[in-house]
């Protein structure tokens, strides 16, 4: 597309050859007192010039659409067309003349103008081979009328010149066309490549601003393409993306929209435009939900039978003045929200969800200097026994902000690991928990177990389990460390169970116990209890919240602890914040009880007091 731009640039340089050169022809009549013709002609390249120099000054002063451009081409085309033909105007003048010097010169000139319209007009194909024609073929006629042997001759020899200036050009034209495709055309799949979409969209978003319709932007992105990569190779995975783009390309031209391919197994489609912005979400729904189906229909593909979804984002350009990145970038949040909400999805980009990106962006960038400020803090939440004694605590980390004020851990915790932020912040929250234990023992307040929760990124880092054996020497002895408990989410463990249980095999050696959190929430933990080396867990807060007698609540944590105690696992029950919620799960034998019913979580010197108070009672 850039050839617009091109053809723009060679108007300045024609008129400035054309009426440099055009000017000798006036110096040469007045050495043979021949005016009238001579002037005329120049003033004719003169007028035409003007007309070049307007088109020039249109295409720099405006923004234009394709459809725009494509019109001041064929304008460009007609002033090109005029403007060769002049020099043929004064080839005939000159040749129809007695001094035989003239001719030399018109025939002169002439070639050299089938030169130049070869050159300057390569990307131009018709045009140039049409005045090429018109160039030469008076040349040729010219030298046939002569009737001499030599002009028979050099007629044969400016018909063999056009040949090879018309092979040049279209030898030259064919490398433009290859060179032209392979910049805006992805070499794999043959569509559209970045450069080419963000064209496209750039014109879309111009056409918006001119005639006010609404167009919309799919970014499509394959869920888990990269397994099929690792087990499949790479030759499967690109005849795969290959059959993808064909089967986008189709419904893509069913609907008259445009499909390239940004990188990888990402691709993006703009669409036609629509009048009312309603319709155009309403399309973009439907036409998403289609290339979905389209997407998930069984490929075949060297024997191997496969199944794969996608991920869509949508953007509706309804804002002139943004950027296509902008545009682009919009589709990319609503993929990624459709990935975080199961993916095999689409997702619309709206004001909500760019509020939401926004937060978590300002979260990310203040995060980063959250322990250099001093901004970190850890509360402890008591946990006691059925007698109502403090065994133990779940040390919880809490972040106040100056500017963002007091950010849930629900809300910065999985940002610290998508970041890896989490293996720093981890390490703060280890040490500084670890220190409080030692300082409650010494001041003789006892408990049997410290809670803390670790982040499976947090696990698998390849320093954890050195950092963990060093704080623990550093700051606790045997008998402390062993009533560590490091806590895992259920939903979590399942990540690379291999690893896992190795890691947790070299910390259990320090003496740390290992909980699972969150337990009845996932779906994959109960195959892997007997495997993994755990001694707790953990019942959600969310089954205790709606306990009562009959509902399905109470049958599932009765379960869950029918499963602790067959596994010989102790029992720890979150989220108590009623008598009748305690009650029920004394009466079961669970054997830790946590919540708001007992304390809120609170600092190390609110959680000291309450210990001495619980005591007291």
């Amino acid at each position: 597309m850039n050839f617009y731009n091109f053809m723009h640039k060679q108007i300045l340089i024609l008129i400035g050859l054309f009426a440099s050169t055009g000017l000798s022809y006036v110096f040469i009549g007045s050495l043979y007192s021949s005016y009238l013709p001579e002037i005329s002609w120049y003033l004719l390249i003169i007028l035409v010039s003007f007309w070049g120099h307007k088109l020039y000054k249109s295409y720099s002063h405006n923004n234009y659409s394709i459809e725009e451009k494509e019109k001041w081409l064929m304008q460009t085309r007609y002033f090109l067309f005029t403007y060769f033909s002049i020099w043929t105007i004064i080839f005939f003048v000159y040749v129809s003349r007695d001094a035989v010097e003239l001719h030399y010169i018109a025939i002169a000139t002439q070639l050299g103008v089938s030169v130049v319209s070869t050159t300057i007009l390569v990307s131009e194909k018709k045009l140039s081979l049409f005045i090429l024609s018109s160039s030469m073929l008076p040349i040729t006629i010219y030298l046939i009328l002569v009737g001499e042997p030599y002009s028979y001759l050099l007629a044969i020899l400016t018909i063999v010149l056009g040949w090879v200036l018309l092979y040049a050009s279209r030898n030259t034209y064919n490398y433009l066309q290859k060179s032209k495709f392979q910049a805006y055309h992805d070499y794999l799949t043959k569509l559209g490549n970045r450069r080419y979409f963000i064209e496209l969209l750039e014109n879309a978003i111009k056409l918006q601003k001119n005639d006010h319709k609404y167009v919309y932007l799919l970014l499509i992105d394959l869920d888990h393409f990269k397994t099929i990569n690792d087990t499949l190779g790479h030759d499967v995975g690109d005849l795969l993306l290959c059959e993808v783009a064909n089967r986008m390309s189709m419904i893509s031209k069913k609907h008259g929209a445009h499909v390239s391919r940004l990188g990888g197994d990402e691709f993006c489609i703009l669409s036609s435009t629509c009048r009312d912005k309603d319709v155009c979400l309403n399309n973009a729904i439907a036409f998403a939900n289609e290339l979905l189906d389209s997407i998930k229909q069984t490929y075949v593909i060297q024997e191997h039978h496969m199944y794969i979804s996608a991920s869509i984002g949508v953007s509706i350009i309804d804002n002139p003045k943004m950027k296509a990145g902008t545009f682009i970038k919009e589709a990319d949040i609503a993929m990624y929200e459709a990935k975080s909400q199961g993916r095999d999805g689409v997702m619309i980009f709206n004001d909500e969800l760019s509020i939401r990106v926004e937060r978590k962006l300002e979260i990310e960038r203040f995060l980063h200097f959250a322990l250099e400020n001093n901004e970190i803090t850890l509360q402890y939440q008591p946990q006691l026994n059925s007698n109502s004694e403090v065994i133990g605590c779940e040390v919880l980390v809490r972040w106040h902000n100056e500017h963002l004020g007091q950010v849930g851990p629900d809300e910065f915790i999985p940002i610290a690991e998508q970041t890896g932020f989490i293996v720093e912040l981890g390490y703060f929250i280890l040490e500084e928990a670890f220190k409080t234990f030692s300082d409650w023992d010494k001041k003789g307040i006892y408990l049997e177990q410290l809670s803390i929760n670790i982040s499976m990124r947090q696990m698998f880092h390849n320093t954890f389990t050195d950092d963990v054996a060093k704080l623990c020497k550093k700051y606790l002895n045997p008998k402390l460390s062993s009533k560590l408990m490091f806590e895992m989410t259920e939903t979590s463990v399942a990540e690379d169970i291999t690893k896992l249980i190795n890691t947790m095999n070299k910390i259990k050696q320090c003496g740390i116990r290992f909980s699972m959190d969150d337990f009845g929430t996932g779906y994959s933990s109960l195959s892997y209890l007997r495997q993994i080396p755990i001694d707790e867990l953990k019942i959600d807060k969310s089954f205790i919240f709606e306990l009562d007698d009959t509902s399905k609540s109470t049958n599932m944590v009765k379960t869950i602890l029918n499963i602790a105690k067959n596994l010989n696992l102790s029992i720890v029950a979150e989220g108590v914040e009623t008598q009748l919620q305690k009650e029920f799960l004394i009466e079961e034998k669970c054997d830790i009880l946590q919540g708001y019913h007992f304390s809120k979580p609170v600092d190390k010197h609110e959680f000291e007091k309450y210990v001495q108070v619980i005591e007291v009672t």
